[in-house]
């Protein structure tokens, strides 16, 4: 792990800070107790959205911002959005990525937009602890499986350029951006669950990408929705 040049380094031995950014309170009120039960971290604050976590953070002045990706389920890619804005507005706090999402494109763009670590829910305890620990003296956390995930996205060759989207890829990628299933969308489309799917996979192969998260992250980048 190596030391980051913005945050700043916690002092060692006093209490770390917490703010917990979920949408689910039950994910908060458990990351809550499992938390408190180390004497050096405190949860100071809550928020269960991008709005509500830049209000809070103004007045709280955490020292480590626990956050999951997916904040709403309209958009994939908020938690990023997010952790770039507290990136930029507030550089002396650390941005812990907690979430489910193990892509290596977001695990990547994560870290580009300020992130110190990011570990998936699934972690034990100790490792969580751990990570919010290693933020907060000012340097990089990662579970192996998501430093593994970001090697390959180093690794993984520049993708081609994009190849244009037909209507109806178009039509099925705003219905992906909004979190919808191939049966969702083939019911919304008047088309079967298989036909919506091969539009999925079109549209994950023009845009160069292996996952439906990263599919819509690329195309909201690209202007595409």
């Amino acid at each position: 792990m190596t030391p980051t040049s913005t945050t700043r380094r916690h002092p060692e031995g006093e209490t770390i800070r917490v703010m917990l950014v979920d949408d689910h309170a039950i994910v908060r009120q458990g990351l809550r107790s499992i938390l408190e039960r180390d004497d050096h971290i405190a949860v100071v604050a809550e928020a269960s959205s991008r709005g509500e976590c830049v209000t809070v953070l103004d007045r709280t002045e955490p020292d480590v911002v626990l956050l999951d990706l997916k904040l709403s389920t309209s958009s994939d890619t908020e938690g990023l959005d997010l952790a770039r804005e507290i990136a930029e507005r507030h550089p002396q706090v650390a941005v812990l990525v907690l979430t489910t999402f193990l892509d290596e494109a977001l695990v990547l763009e994560a870290v580009r937009a300020g992130a110190k670590g990011y570990v998936v829910k699934d972690v034990d305890t100790d490792a969580l602890m751990r990570a919010i620990h290693d933020v907060s003296r000012g340097e990089s956390a990662f579970d192996a499986r998501s430093a593994a995930a970001m090697v390959r996205g180093m690794q993984r060759p520049a993708p081609e350029p994009a190849q244009e989207l037909s209507p109806r890829e178009q039509e099925v990628l705003s219905l992906l951006a909004r979190g919808m299933s191939n049966r969702e969308i083939g019911r919304k489309l008047f088309v079967s669950e298989t036909t919506a799917k091969f539009h999925v996979g079109n549209i994950l192969r023009k845009l160069g990408v292996s996952s439906r998260a990263e599919a819509v992250y690329a195309a909201s980048k690209q202007q595409l929705i």
